[in-house]
């Protein structure tokens, strides 16, 4: 098979790779570390594939300086990885754990040494237990415990990490969190939800306030996002997919880039949201979007509580994980964030990008992340200021609900004896970032 030929990138653009702590690092009881929900949530029956866990994950926790060798001989210019909010204060509150914050101190050097920007994400949704407790996203003042923690994190890293992201998609916390249980902490609540989506979106402004103050250089965002597709041409649908677009996209790209919220959310957004909007509304240096794939929906059903029915994609290539195969849907949201914030929109990182298939020879995972290049190439040319691109992800890992069967990694990992392969796509990217495509 040949390699796919792929247009030329700027010469400073930026190749990264991304991760997250509860999926990679294990030692969930070492270190001084706490409870987070997803400890609960994995610990409740039938809540995770095969009674799956982070317990061990990659044992990030332990072999990071493998993996920062992984890093170095992929040739990335940086790497993100998560923070997790348990491991710095067991209770999300009050005292700080020394021995957590010196794992973060060491695997920052760690990367520094190897010539790799470090870039952090203070909370990709390990939320510790006993903020979940009093309240979780649910209770406003989770937003002001989460500002005080990101100081914590940014006056001890800030000198070696210029680069943050105060948090990892609020949208999925709120949807799959909150809304339908199907991720930690597993409620139940529908559109009663989006109070969610609001403290998440003040406690991401209140971070970047905390993060500036400690001298944090380059802050941005990482949202998921993704077209949404009307099931038909007919008004019924394309009003649908006009809510769904609010409920899953601007519902958070919207009140940080504008400092507003769509109108249609206003109904279910707690009392006084307003006067929060000048804080969530802080300035910027760069805005994340994590794309996966683009969503189908129709006008609601009878008796639907929510104001659209979700449909499948069909017609196009799936992955392992049952996700459509759609790279211009990247391109095609791009534009539209282009062109709903226009001046307002800072430059983009493409913060995650990546895909699940089976196999040490990944052939459709080179395909996958050439052809979104492509897609995302057009959309530069198109006018939409790109810098960088992050494939999801380094490392096979525990992928929430689904557990260890999917694998997004370049490195293939053996989960009895947690050896890393890399695959064909690791070489392959190694190979892209060196411009030998």
């Amino acid at each position: 098979m040949s390699e796919p030929v792929l247009p030329s990138f700027p010469e400073d653009f930026l190749w990264g790779v991304s991760t997250s702590a509860y999926q990679v690092e294990g030692a969930v009881s070492e270190g001084g570390r706490g409870r987070s929900v997803w400890d609960t949530f994995c610990e409740t029956p039938d809540r995770v594939f095969s009674g799956h866990s982070g317990k061990i994950a990659c044992d990030h926790y332990h072999r990071y300086p493998e993996d920062v060798g992984l890093l170095r001989d992929l040739g990335v210019g940086a790497y993100r990885f998560s923070i997790a909010w348990p491991r710095v204060q067991p209770e999300g509150t009050g005292a700080v754990n020394p021995e957590g914050l010196d794992f973060y101190d060491r695997l920052v050097d760690a990367l520094c040494e190897a010539g790799i920007t470090p870039v952090a994400t203070v909370y990709h949704w390990d939320t510790p237990q006993a903020v979940e407790d009093a309240g979780g996203w649910l209770n406003r003042d989770t937003a002001k415990h989460f500002a005080e923690y990101a100081a914590i994190v940014g006056a001890k890293l800030a000198d070696r990490v210029p680069t943050w992201i105060p948090i990892n998609e609020p949208m999925v916390t709120t949807v799959y969190g909150y809304g339908i249980g199907e991720y930690a902490p597993g409620q139940f609540l529908l559109m009663d939800a989006i109070p969610t989506a609001h403290h998440q979106n003040l406690a991401h402004g209140l971070a970047v306030q905390a993060l500036r103050a400690v001298g944090a250089k380059q802050i941005g965002t990482a949202n998921n996002h993704g077209p949404i597709w009307p099931a038909t041409d007919k008004l019924a649908d394309r009003q649908a997919a006009d809510r769904a677009s609010d409920l899953l996209n601007w519902l958070y790209a919207d009140p940080v880039l504008a400092g507003a919220y769509p109108e249609s959310m206003h109904r279910y957004l707690p009392a006084g949201f307003a006067d929060d909007l000048p804080a969530i509304n802080a300035p910027l240096d760069f805005y994340g979007v994590n794309y996966y794939e683009p969503t189908q929906v129709s006008a609601p059903s009878e008796g639907n509580p929510l104001p659209f029915d979700l449909g499948q994609v069909e017609g196009y290539p799936m992955t392992t994980n049952g996700s459509p195969v759609v790279p211009d849907g990247l391109r095609q949201f791009l534009l539209q964030l282009r062109d709903r914030h226009g001046d307002r929109l800072p430059p983009v990182q493409i913060t995650e990008n990546g895909c699940s298939f089976d196999g040490i020879e990944d052939r459709a995972r080179i395909e996958f992340i050439a052809e979104h290049l492509r897609a995302l190439r057009l959309a530069m040319h198109e006018g939409v200021d790109v810098r960088g691109y992050f494939v999801w992800s380094l490392l096979d890992n525990f992928e929430w609900s689904k557990g260890y069967q999917p694998r997004f990694g370049l490195v293939h990992v053996d989960y009895e004896t947690l050896r890393r392969t890399p695959k064909a796509s690791f070489t392959w990217f190694r190979e892209l970032i060196r411009g030998e495509h």
